[in-house]
């Protein structure tokens, strides 16, 4: 069965501006004018939206209620066309299990959609003979060093959704399942994002025993039609319970409304210019109480790093979970990025110059910044 394209109207081709929010865009076209599209994807997308990366949209329903007159159903990375509409991964899964597309359930047909069961809506119910089936669907976009991971933000619905698949009563051989569409046919393996969702991840393990889990890997044409060949993607379940552990690295990015002088501990006064600075530190137990303690202003000083926290208009915290030591490995990286630093920042106990660069612009503005982050974060499974 051949696939059409899976919205309507004619495919705009439009330049990415930036993100007010999470689901608009601002984008510019050919021509130069700009527009505002809807964004139907609450995921962050850090390392896909940036600056003049083209998006794909289509002209909004007529007589609706939406102040956009488009929407932006579609990115392009690398050479790759994303698809971006969540709302449309239903018709996406629906496409692939009506054309035998989804390894692992052939022949199966569907029997309903959208039904609830508890307290949750499932997206299918499948029979095959007598036999049901449960099948939720994700869309996953984060990809990257031959793998793909989900989710890119923390979903307490989707770890709700696994608990209760895992619940359900089934016949001896079945059992429900969760289907993720991975957009993109270069991924070789998947896993849940640990770095991100620790809780989500953990559950996935603990219920992968109950609940089938299926990473499906699709591609897309520019036409968003989508490509014939489909791949079930490995699951390292060694490598997720190994590093699914509340241990790693961290980044702090930490922005100065102004150029400031401060008393850094036993350093003494450092100057430190207006913009977002990078610390690189490590928690290899409880990194997740750490993270919440950089969070707050109010705590008594131990790390160099909580008097420039004291003095910063927003922090923003990013967890590189891993079994290893990284942080002077993290801080190279970073310093090789951005070579201002602050001598003996943070670096203590270690043989680094420092751990505390001065990044001027946003890092998450930076596809090396993505890079660097992704090559540590979806680091392949050994």
């Amino acid at each position: 069965m051949t696939s059409g394209p899976f919205v309507d109207g004619p495919l705009v081709r439009a330049a990415f501006v930036d993100r007010p929010n999470r689901f608009l865009v601002r984008c510019r076209l050919a021509g130069g004018r700009r527009l505002r599209a809807f964004l139907p994807n609450p995921g962050r997308m850090d390392e896909l939206l940036f600056p003049g990366v083209e998006l794909t949209l289509v002209p909004a329903p007529a007589g609706g209620p939406r102040r956009t007159r488009w929407t932006c159903v579609a990115v392009e990375r690398d050479g790759e066309t994303l698809f971006l509409h969540t709302h449309r991964t239903n018709a996406v899964a629906r496409h692939l299990l009506e054309s035998g597309l989804v390894p692992g359930l052939r022949g199966w047909g569907i029997a309903g959609s959208e039904v609830t069961y508890g307290r949750s809506r499932f997206d299918f119910v499948l029979q095959r003979g007598s036999r049901r089936l449960w099948l939720e669907v994700k869309s996953c976009t984060l990809f990257g060093n031959g793998g793909a991971m989900f989710p890119d933000a923390v979903t307490e619905r989707g770890r709700r959704h696994l608990l209760e698949l895992a619940e359900m009563p089934r016949r001896r051989g079945e059992r429900p399942a969760v289907m993720f569409v991975v957009h993109t046919p270069s991924a070789r393996w998947f896993l849940p994002d640990y770095n991100t969702d620790l809780a989500f991840s953990r559950t996935l393990l603990e219920v992968r025993r109950r609940v089938r889990i299926l990473p499906v890997a699709v591609g897309w044409n520019r036409d968003l039609t989508l490509r014939e060949e489909t791949r079930l993607l490995d699951v390292p379940w060694g490598h997720l319970r190994r590093e699914a552990e509340d241990r790693g690295a961290y980044l702090l990015l930490l922005r100065l409304a102004r150029r400031r002088r401060l008393r850094i501990g036993g350093l003494g006064e450092i100057t430190f210019a207006a913009g977002w600075h990078v610390y690189v530190g490590s928690a290899m137990t409880n990194l997740t109480a750490r993270l919440e303690r950089h969070r707050r202003k109010r705590k008594r000083f131990h790390w160099h790093v909580d008097y420039l926290r004291d003095a910063a208009a927003e922090v923003v915290p990013l967890p590189v979970r891993s079994s290893r030591r990284l942080e002077c490995e993290l801080a190279a990286g970073v310093g090789a990025l951005f070579p201002e630093a602050a001598a003996g920042f943070g670096c203590s106990d270690c043989g680094c110059g420092s751990h505390l660069f001065a990044a001027g612009g946003d890092p998450l503005d930076r596809r090396d910044f993505h890079e660097l982050l992704q090559r540590h974060r979806m680091s392949a499974p050994g």
